[in-house]
């Protein structure tokens, strides 16, 4: 926790060095070092609405004109949308139906949207316990392998003990509730801070973060959710992930990851372990190049455990580490984009300044398959939907986006668009200050009036001419489906030409 402290200080001192190859050179330490390499673009076909800028950027000329409005795809085609009034940070799926994350204080709650018909995805249900028209936020989670939904209420950054579950393994189109009391009812909450969840993979522990304050709830009677253990697990903790068996949590920090032993709440067994104990320490990876990380995925490459994390600030980008030893990750590549390398910080803060806090950053992604994934798709806010051939670690490449149409003017009607809704609390994108300041620093960027220069604007503070693309894109065969901030539900189409790659 304190080399993560000590690692964000860095950013604004450390002088990067240079990389011209996709893996870590001789010398480059991630604790200090900046990744100077983006993934190659993606050929797109030859009717492909393609982005008019660096890769990844919404040019400022584009936001403008209008341009932006028609959105730009590459190898990827809109097959069916349900917009409706837009969703939160995270949505979740399961089979045919989505589940659309809820954005306090003005939301109908969870939309449950089936999209057995992908041309057609028709409103099913609204789910309106005080966990789901409070804000899910990063909560909104499903396992699987039990078929559960659970949230926790989450109205701005951090909630107070609203949980609800539910059954979505016999009809998902009509979720059913199956802890009545504590945690769905009005005033019985459960003791623990919210942000963000996910589930254990065996689907018997919910794991719910808020910035330190870690609490893990048994759900193996989903009627009865309880508190089994509640601790710090980290600075700035934030999403997790974890390996298969549920034994080592990968908690993302301020700037980085710590392994975490959680044996002891897998097997509610252990002898002599105290709720409020810490959890023992595996390993920590903490680094300079991006900040506030996400979450991780578990992967395999030919049977070695690798990690896919994800820096939502900082342009950081998608790290992938070999994590065959939890005490000694090693960091194997860095998907970035062309917007997020420091040569053009300038134009990262410059296009993004009015669209709200985020810019051109991944927030969440998800893989095709765990063992030898073959892509990667991730909501690369500002830049919309992008999709990675990750086959090869070393030679990972970028084969599709999609950024959708940009929602300008629309605010007064995404009334459950955590972009319209909180995006206009402030104008500049704040989440890439540091990776700005560094390349001020460095000599990468020189610090002149275009970097702060607010382009002319009816909604200062958050002009709509981008969406926040922040939700996970679910892999169903060559098809996605994810939701944007402001567009909401779309089932989105891959090439054959480039999925599954070859």
């Amino acid at each position: 926790m304190r080399t993560a402290a000590l690692c964000v200080v860095a950013i604004l001192v450390a002088v990067s060095g240079g990389i011209s190859v996709a893996e870590p050179p001789p010398g480059f330490d991630p604790r200090f070092d900046v990744w100077r390499t983006s993934a190659p673009a993606a050929s797109c076909r030859p009717a492909d609405r393609v982005e008019t800028g660096l890769q990844g950027e919404v040019t400022l000329e584009d936001r403008a004109s209008g341009r932006s409005t028609q959105g730009y795809a590459c190898n990827i085609d809109l097959v069916g949308q349900y917009q409706g009034k837009g969703a939160n940070f995270i949505s979740a799926s399961y089979k045919n139906c989505t589940y659309v994350g809820a954005t306090w204080p003005h939301t109908d709650g969870v939309a449950v949207v089936d999209a057995s018909d992908p041309s057609r995805p028709q409103l099913t249900d609204n789910l309106t316990e005080p966990a789901m028209v409070g804000g899910t936020w990063e909560s909104l989670k499903v396992n699987e392998a039990r078929g559960l939904l659970a949230a926790t209420g989450v109205p701005f950054y951090t909630g107070f003990g609203y949980f609800s579950i539910y059954d979505i393994s016999q009809d998902c189109a009509h979720p059913r509730l199956l802890n009545f009391g504590r945690g769905s009812l009005p005033g019985m909450r459960i003791g623990m801070l919210t942000h963000e969840g996910a589930f254990s993979p065996d689907g018997n522990t919910y794991w719910s973060s808020g910035s330190m304050w870690v609490t893990a709830l048994d759900v193996s009677d989903p009627t009865d959710p309880h508190t089994v253990w509640s601790a710090p697990a980290g600075l700035g903790t934030h999403g997790m992930g974890f390996t298969p068996d549920g034994d080592t949590m990968y908690m993302s920090t301020l700037a980085g990851v710590n392994i975490l032993d959680t044996s002891a709440i897998q097997d509610r067994a252990q002898p002599g372990f105290t709720m409020h104990q810490l959890l023992p320490l595996r390993g920590d990876k903490h680094w300079a190049d991006g900040q506030f990380t996400q979450h991780s995925i578990y992967v395999t490459y030919r049977g070695v455990p690798h990690i896919f994390t994800v820096d939502e600030s900082g342009s950081g980008g998608v790290k992938l580490f070999d994590a065959f030893d939890p005490a000694n990750l090693l960091l194997r590549n860095d998907i970035k984009l062309a917007i997020n390398l420091p040569a053009h910080q300038d134009r990262w803060m410059s296009s993004a300044i009015n669209d709200g806090f985020f810019g051109y950053d991944p927030h969440y992604c998800s893989v095709d398959r765990q063992d030898d994934p073959l892509a990667l798709a991730c909501g690369w806010q500002q830049s919309g939907i992008r999709v990675f051939d990750v086959r090869d670690p070393e030679h990972i490449r970028e084969i599709a986006y999609y950024n959708p149409p940009a929602q300008t003017g629309k605010q007064a009607e995404l009334t459950n668009s955590v972009h319209a809704v909180f995006g206009k609390l402030m104008a500049a994108p704040l989440s890439g200050t540091l990776a700005v300041s560094r390349a001020i620093l460095a000599g990468d960027v020189r610090p002149d009036g275009s970097i702060t220069a607010a382009r002319n604007s009816q909604h200062v503070g958050n002009d709509m001419t981008a969406d926040w693309c922040m939700s996970p894109p679910e892999f169903r065969g060559n098809m996605l489906v994810v939701t944007c901030s402001d567009n909401g539900l779309m089932a989105l189409v891959l090439d054959p030409r480039v999925y599954p790659p070859r």
